[in-house]
């Protein structure tokens, strides 16, 4: 669980400073490591921001016949423009992350697209207005193996907390090394010098630069079920102007969510959450939610079936690839 966290605050520190960090050896670290992803469990994977290519994020809620969703969720899952998509609300519903201009029609974006079918009833889409959260606090590590501040500050010391910006559009000269990030962000320097042909020192530079300008960043996908965290369901919270971003950044810190952002529509917030069971989930939001002040509504769409993270395809309860699945 400490590996798993040391990779969230730095996805590619080599693995002799993940071990000292740990407590472990460096070959224990990698051993666990390669484990964790062959077994499915986790993948650490680099992202392009959308922002880039003049791209926003669409939360859409797909309402369907429970008896005709399966093939409709699957075929939105391949879609290269759709993250996080998952079936929830005792199957009658989809809910997904649309990447698409910002100036695009919503019908355009998503229902020109739906196989014409009666199984679709309603959608609604949503503008992702802003991700709650810093690097310390973002994605969920409801796991436990928490690390000390000085464990933390081992591992991101010389590191920049925040990009800086601009951000800096991709060229094609990128696209090898973009694509094995996609597949494994903690490729080596050696292994994306030799896929590209630039230098190590050239590769370094590289990523330099589109890390800190915010174009390239790291997230590290995770299967809650496979660490005991079963009941999983995405909140529709409504809250003031006024509180809302002291209220989503708290709601970010809480290590039961695995993410939080301010969204348009009459529930202005998302916030997905991972918990070991109902009983779990009822402490949660009797306790440290209820204690939040400005929350004045909420929905709960609780989630049956996991299909698509950031960057990986869930097959057979495994992350895998898209390419590979």
């Amino acid at each position: 669980m400490q590996i798993l966290r040391a990779l969230q605050y730095a996805p590619r520190a080599p693995f002799r400073l993940i071990g000292d960090v740990t407590g472990v050896s460096e070959q224990t670290a990698a051993r666990r490591y390669y484990a964790l992803r062959r077994s499915g469990v986790m993948r650490v994977v680099g992202l392009v921001n959308p922002a880039v290519y003049g791209e926003a994020q669409w939360v859409a809620r797909i309402r369907c016949r429970p008896d005709r969703v399966g093939p409709l969720a699957d075929a939105l899952t391949r879609r290269s423009d759709i993250a996080y998509a998952s079936i929830a609300s005792g199957g009658s519903e989809i809910i997904c992350i649309i990447r698409s201009p910002l100036q695009a029609q919503r019908d355009d974006m998503l229902l020109r697209q739906l196989p014409k079918s009666a199984s679709v009833l309603d959608v609604s889409i949503d503008l992702l207005v802003h991700p709650f959260g810093s690097p310390d606090t973002a994605g969920w590590t409801g796991y436990g193996g928490h690390l000390t501040p000085e464990q933390k500050q081992r591992l991101t010391i010389g590191r920049p907390p925040a990009p800086t910006g601009p951000l800096l559009p991709p060229t094609t000269e990128d696209t090898p090394l973009l694509d094995a990030l996609a597949e494994d962000g903690r490729t080596t320097h050696t292994q994306l010098a030799d896929l590209t042909g630039w230098s190590k020192g050239r590769v370094a530079r590289r990523l330099e630069a589109l890390e800190t300008s915010g174009t390239l960043s790291y997230d590290i996908d995770l299967i809650p079920e496979r660490l005991g965290r079963h009941l999983n369901a995405t909140l529709w919270l409504r809250v003031a102007p006024t509180h809302l971003e002291r209220t989503g950044n708290e709601i970010a810190r809480h290590d039961e969510v695995a993410f939080a952002g301010a969204t348009s529509g009459d529930h202005n917030v998302m916030a997905i959450v991972a918990c070991r069971d109902a009983e779990d989930f009822y402490r949660y939001l009797t306790t440290r939610l209820a204690a939040i002040p400005g929350i004045d509504g909420y929905g709960v769409s609780i989630r049956v079936r996991r299909l698509k993270q950031a960057a990986s395809l869930i097959s057979h309860g495994r992350l895998v690839h898209p390419a590979l699945a």
